[in-house]
């Protein structure tokens, strides 16, 4: 569901006196830095090389801070810029774009995929700075979501800006937040060929185009009642999980997906899975774990350790020097489990969560 106008907001939600934004007419609303204004227009006024500078900037902090290539997912965002059809605000600077944020909408869900403000000597010089900018775009964003009724739940997980950059305005929103860490191992000096053992019912496999529904299924089972369905809600359900794993898999959502570092666990007599895990190569270098999950029946019996062990094996024979993997604060027992196999928390960023509370 592609919002196509601005409706009126009559309060913002930080309780200020009530005001109108209109998209389409070219109404903006001007923040005053030391002199200086910032205009925030709707982002579907601009092209994708109008914004080229902010997202080579971009690419570049995600190159530093994560060791990712996010040129690739670049390349999509500038697709959806200039067919204008990207929901989303960008600022304006001197005539020049300073930074951007942008939606996804998925019916009555919306997620918010990005916000971003380039350092530059412009936004340097505001108070705040670019991360007072980022706010300032995000609180536009908010304002029109949580004032939009057809919008039942917002999520959020960008992985880009440390954890509490912008948790306080999420907060005033009205969003939970989940602290998640970025945890990385290094492979340089292993060698070692992982060891499988493995119940005797069960067997292990490489990953195959006809494995979405099973792993679907698996996602769904592994996920119910844990912490990161609440993050995400598309592990709740079974359609919810293929079209996660679709995302992953076939629209490199998260990276390249790599075939050859994926494995299933599937038992021999019903040819349902135990255990999975999915990888990507997010660059050269650098892997990514996007998916493990053990069947709840069949945890604590090293399938999630034989998983990981054998996903380092893989990415060291493509060349790859370190991994990487996200996991919910609140996962006390996969986090044992992480830094038992070598990972430590280079990283961390907020998921934030909003649900329209059930009207009565």
């Amino acid at each position: 569901m592609v919002l196509n106008s601005w409706q009126s907001v009559r309060k913002g939600f930080w309780g200020s006196a009530s005001r109108s934004i209109a998209f389409q007419a070219g109404i903006v609303r001007s923040m005053a830095y030391s002199g200086a204004s910032v205009e925030v227009l709707d982002l579907r006024h601009f092209t994708a090389a109008m914004l080229k500078p902010v997202l080579e900037v971009e690419n570049a902090v995600w190159a530093d801070r994560l060791h990712w290539d996010y040129r690739n997912s670049t390349r999509l965002l500038t697709q959806y810029l200039d067919n204008r059809a990207l929901p989303g605000f960008a600022a304006l600077a001197d005539d020049l774009v300073t930074g951007y944020i942008f939606c996804v909408h998925e019916e009555s869900k919306t997620v918010i995929g990005d916000v971003f403000a380039a350092s530059s000597p412009i936004t340097d010089t505001y108070p705040g700075g670019p991360r007072a900018l980022e706010d300032k775009l995000l609180i536009h964003l908010l304002e029109l979501l949580l004032n939009s009724p057809q919008i039942e739940r917002i999520e959020s997980q960008i992985l880009i800006h440390p954890s509490g950059t912008h948790s306080r305005t999420f907060r005033e929103a009205g969003f939970h937040i989940f602290r998640r860490l970025f945890m990385v191992q290094q492979l340089v000096g292993r060698w070692s060929s992982p060891r499988v053992t493995l119940p005797p019912e069960l067997e292990l496999r490489s990953w195959r185009d006809e494995d979405l529904t099973p792993a679907a299924r698996l996602i769904a089972e592994a996920y119910r009642d844990h912490p990161d369905s609440i993050i995400n809600d598309q592990y709740r359900t079974v359609h919810g999980s293929m079209r996660f794993l679709n995302n992953i898999v076939r629209y490199s959502g998260c990276g390249t997906f790599s075939a050859p570092v994926s494995s299933v666990i599937a038992h021999r007599t019903t040819r349902e899975f135990a255990g999975l895990l999915l990888g990507s190569r997010v660059s050269p270098t650098s892997g990514h774990i996007t998916q493990i999950c053990v069947h709840p029946a069949y945890r604590r019996k090293g399938l999630g350790r034989t998983l990981l062990s054998l996903a380092a094996h893989g990415f060291l024979r493509q060349g790859v020097s370190e991994i990487s993997l996200t996991v919910t604060e609140a996962n006390a027992n996969a986090i044992e489990l992480y830094e038992a196999e070598g990972y430590t928390c280079a990283h961390s960023f907020d998921a934030a969560v909003w649900q329209r509370p059930r009207r009565a």
